[in-house]
């Protein structure tokens, strides 16, 4: 299977990077997509539907599907995945801030004699929202014991590998007297640092100045984790030229 998780940073910008986003997906060809900030559709528009024109992954599931009634602060845009095998939704958690997107999206997803879990987040992003992001990172890693299947994880962590949240999810420490573990694709098939926001990028260079204040910054805030599965390889996308603020992420696994 390939994975591909994306913060497409909803509808900012040049209106042309979308159908650059749409070819990419096209080009690489993934069995599941991970999205995050895609806004909801209005107006006639539906930027999850012309994000994924082409593709095969016809079985599309957005936070508002699920989460038509939310307060108008948080009906901008959010979480999506998409996959080329039916999926059904099996949870939203939502995370303890009042920050719009931060939900949890996961999809049971439908391989015929077996079934894959698929969990995508967006974690609040704030730096000393941590506590906030381990708390997300526990309801995670319940959600995944309760399932009890092979299992990807991939989004927007809005952590370094050294943060809490991060360290727990690949079983270096504890949280709350509870440990779990997945494997991080990046630290497996990845090479270099891996940087997905970084002030390298001219689409993030503006947002990082003025939310973080420091030059040359450069952050691996964005995953894709398995468990249950090998992973074969793992990319950065969407760099040159950029599609986002973010750098997308491909894996390749092959499930135990």
């Amino acid at each position: 299977m390939r994975i591909l998780t994306l913060n497409v940073q909803n509808d900012v910008g040049d209106p042309s990077r979308f159908a650059l986003i749409n070819a990419e997906l096209r080009r690489l060809a993934p069995d599941v997509v991970m999205l995050q900030e895609v806004c909801y559709p209005s107006g006639g528009h539906d930027q999850l539907t012309e994000l994924l024109d082409g593709t095969d992954l016809i079985h599309r599931t957005h936070q508002y599907d699920v989460l038509p009634d939310l307060p108008e602060l948080f009906q901008h845009d959010g979480t999506a995945i998409a996959t080329r095998h039916p999926h059904r939704v099996t949870d939203v958690l939502e995370s303890p801030t009042t920050d719009p997107h931060w939900w949890t999206l996961a999809v049971r997803i439908d391989l015929g004699p077996r079934e894959v879990l698929a969990i995508t987040p967006t974690t609040p992003w704030r730096l000393d929202h941590e506590h906030a992001r381990e708390r997300q990172a526990l309801d995670i890693a319940a959600l995944h014991a309760r399932h009890d299947l092979p299992t990807v994880l991939a989004g927007d962590f809005n952590a370094t590998p050294d943060a809490a949240s991060i360290r727990f999810l690949s079983g270096l420490q504890s949280l709350d007297g509870r440990s779990t573990h997945f494997h991080d694709a990046w630290t497996i098939a990845g090479q270099g640092p891996g940087h997905t926001w970084t002030s390298d990028n001219p689409l993030a260079r503006e947002e990082i100045a003025k939310l973080i204040a420091q030059p040359n910054h450069h952050r691996r805030i964005d995953y894709i984790f398995v468990a249950a599965a090998t992973v074969t390889s793992a990319a950065l996308i969407g760099v040159n030229p950029p599609l986002s603020d973010h750098y997308g992420l491909t894996a390749d696994i092959v499930l135990s």
